[in-house]
């Protein structure tokens, strides 16, 4: 069964992943286009580093151009900010062949809207529904006819890409800085454009086309990115930045060598674009996000919002409103001046800037957030179990029946996206099952580290035996 979770449509390739499906789920967006005018400028399509990639990508391009819809397709492979931004440029509705951060056996479908950002959960149920009346693939025509045809263009999408990047960065203050920037592209599209960007400065890691990721998903969390640390300490490295597979996500570690969560991202980006460059807007981020934002929102007169977990829920505010900062805790951040839409590159240069122009380290900038507003210390697990066993456990949480987490009350619970345990201390328990992968995901927030950790510790130990 082909159906879209948090971001897009995902399956393993050759079970369900097939050029069969991706023909159907081509065949229902085209539909969607077509029956609601969603853009008279067709389509702009581009795709990762994963296997066979452009060959889905490909055969992505031929059924809409089958279907009567031009197609503007990337040259290269493309980031999927590149393919968001282009979809914007030329008013037109983005595909990505990439499933993002998920393990190498995957490749997926994401649909990006006009606006430059992920289509709407409206539009992504439209889209669905004419999955049901696809009976069979659509025969098509071999590529090279389609682009003899005029039906299909091949653009440099990447290299438009980096000159607006180029244009709201303020490279040369980077580059007059001398500092040098550690760059783990974890294989993925990513790959060499911070070095383009400001050669001479950059230190690479896993630069090279690699579709199995080297066996591990390319999500840039801390426990993935065991050498670039090493290379940030080895080399004297400002930042240390890491993008997933389609580099619309982020991760860091500062200049010991320390891991820089999305939550500290986020914050900083609210103390950057508010206090320093003037700028104003509301913070809004997704359920499982630091406590934080609630605190710098109220301090620096701002508007705020929690959304449901998946950045399009974050984006689908952004176009309806004015918005500082933006995010999610899974590494996908946006802010004001850019495209509505998680932006890997964009984000690890901008706070790289920010570094540069303020004359203080990140450790520095992160340790001014925490005296001022209090330690946030995260934690998560993504728990892998048979489907009995999570079910199990969700029910249970949202049968209230968790009312003690290592030694700390609950008081209350909020059920906007899985369920959240609001204990006592301030500190949460979020469990939620993940909308991309089979895992339960549970992530806690706390005033130390240790505490943050203990919580999500003992509510792991409860899904093989949850409380009734």
């Amino acid at each position: 069964m082909i159906r879209f979770g948090t971001d897009g449509w995902r399956a393993i390739i050759a079970k369900d992943f097939t050029f069969e499906n991706v023909n159907r789920v081509t065949q229902a967006t085209a539909r969607w286009i077509q029956s609601e005018s969603i853009t008279q400028h067709g389509v702009v399509i581009g795709h990762d580093a994963r296997f066979l990639g452009r060959e889905f990508a490909e055969h992505c391009a031929c059924t809409f151009a089958a279907m009567g819809i031009p197609v503007k397709i990337a040259r290269t492979m493309a980031p999927t900010p590149a393919v968001s931004w282009g979809a914007l440029e030329y008013d037109a509705v983005g595909i990505v062949i990439t499933a993002s951060h998920n393990p190498p056996a995957y490749n997926g479908f994401k649909i990006k809207a006009p606006f430059g950002g992920p289509a709407t959960p409206d539009q992504i149920t439209a889209v669905e529904a004419h999955l049901p009346s696809i009976d069979a693939p659509l025969d098509v025509k071999d590529f090279e006819t389609y682009v003899a045809e005029g039906v299909i263009e091949e653009i440099d999408l990447v290299d438009h890409y980096m000159k607006d990047l180029a244009s709201k960065i303020d490279l040369d203050a980077i580059r007059q800085s001398g500092i040098k920037i550690a760059h783990d592209a974890m294989y993925g599209a990513g790959m060499g454009l911070i070095e383009r960007l400001l050669p001479g400065q950059v230190v690479s890691l896993h630069d090279e086309v690699n579709p199995s990721f080297h066996g591990q998903a390319p999500e840039p969390i801390e426990r993935n990115l065991p050498e670039l640390p090493k290379a940030v300490i080895e080399h004297g490295c400002a930042v240390g930045l890491a993008n997933d597979g389609d580099a619309d996500r982020i991760g860091m570690v500062d200049e010991c060598g320390v891991f820089v969560d999305s939550h500290q991202m986020l914050s900083l980006l609210t103390w950057y674009q508010s206090q320093v460059k003037g700028l104003k807007g509301d913070i809004i981020k997704t359920f499982s996000t630091t406590t934080m934002l609630d605190k710098m929102a109220a301090a620096y007169g701002l508007g705020f919002e929690t959304r449901p977990i998946g950045f399009k829920h974050v984006a689908e505010r952004i176009i309806s409103g004015d918005v500082l900062v933006g995010g999610e805790e899974s590494g996908g951040l946006a802010v004001k001046g850019h495209i509505p839409e998680r932006d890997g590159l964009y984000i690890g240069l901008l706070i790289t800037e920010m570094v540069v122009t303020s004359g203080k380290s990140l450790s520095e900038l992160i340790q001014g957030l925490f005296d001022e507003f209090g330690l946030h210390a995260t934690w998560r697990e993504d728990l892998h179990t048979e489907e009995h066993k999570k079910q199990a456990m969700m029910d249970a949480c949202k049968a209230k029946k968790i009312t003690q987490i290592a030694g700390i009350k609950v008081k209350d619970w909020d059920m906007l996206d899985g369920v959240k345990h609001l204990m006592e201390d301030g500190s949460w328990l979020l469990v939620r099952p993940s909308g991309t992968e089979p895992v339960l995901r549970i992530y806690s927030e706390s005033d130390t580290h240790e505490k943050a950790q203990a919580l999500v510790k003992e509510t792991v130990a409860m899904v093989d035996n949850p409380p009734v």
